[in-house]
């Protein structure tokens, strides 16, 4: 991946952050949220790349699982370069909506899904198709439509337009 993309987007993202923090407790919206980890640089760079971020800044409310870089980096080589191109704004923008649930939905909610589902609970995504969530090991973990499995690291990132679940993997449609 080359990482000299991400600098000027790292200093936007700290820009809209300072701006959006202002005379507030917490962060005000989901991209607020990823913007504050050093460990989602990747998703802030994608969700601009897309044309997102006035989409996930609004009211929501949004439940967002939120791949770390590292989760980025498990693709396969030259995939997130050649997602960044501009040509291929409308692939970036269906993976990205394909990790966003709309309405704030908690672990909690996840679990009692999952429980209500006796072992699985399908969730649809802004972009159309469906996650699976299943319990494995005590961890909720969400199955793609191709088979991948990411598992959820950190829950209930609250912020004021919904909510953000870390994940390990990139879920793709």
């Amino acid at each position: 991946m080359n990482l000299k993309y991400f600098v000027p987007v790292a200093a936007f993202a700290l820009a809209i952050s300072a701006a959006s923090s202002v005379a507030m407790e917490g962060p005000k919206t989901v991209v607020d949220v990823a913007i504050a980890s050093k460990d989602h640089t990747t998703l802030v760079a994608a969700v601009k790349a897309a044309g997102l971020v006035d989409t996930l800044m609004s009211s929501g409310p949004f439940t967002v699982f939120a791949p770390t870089n590292a989760a980025f980096s498990k693709l396969p080589a030259g995939t997130v370069d050649t997602l960044l191109k501009p040509e291929s704004k409308e692939k970036l923008s269906a993976v990205l909506t394909y990790h966003v649930v709309a309405g704030r939905v908690m672990a909690a909610d996840v679990k009692k899904m999952i429980k209500d589902g006796k072992g699985a609970a399908t969730v649809k995504t802004v972009q159309g198709e469906n996650l699976t969530a299943m319990m494995k090991g005590g961890k909720v973990m969400l199955k793609d439509a191709k088979g991948n499995v990411a598992t959820i690291t950190a829950v209930d990132l609250s912020a004021g337009n919904g909510v953000v679940h870390v994940i390990d993997t990139v879920v793709m449609p």
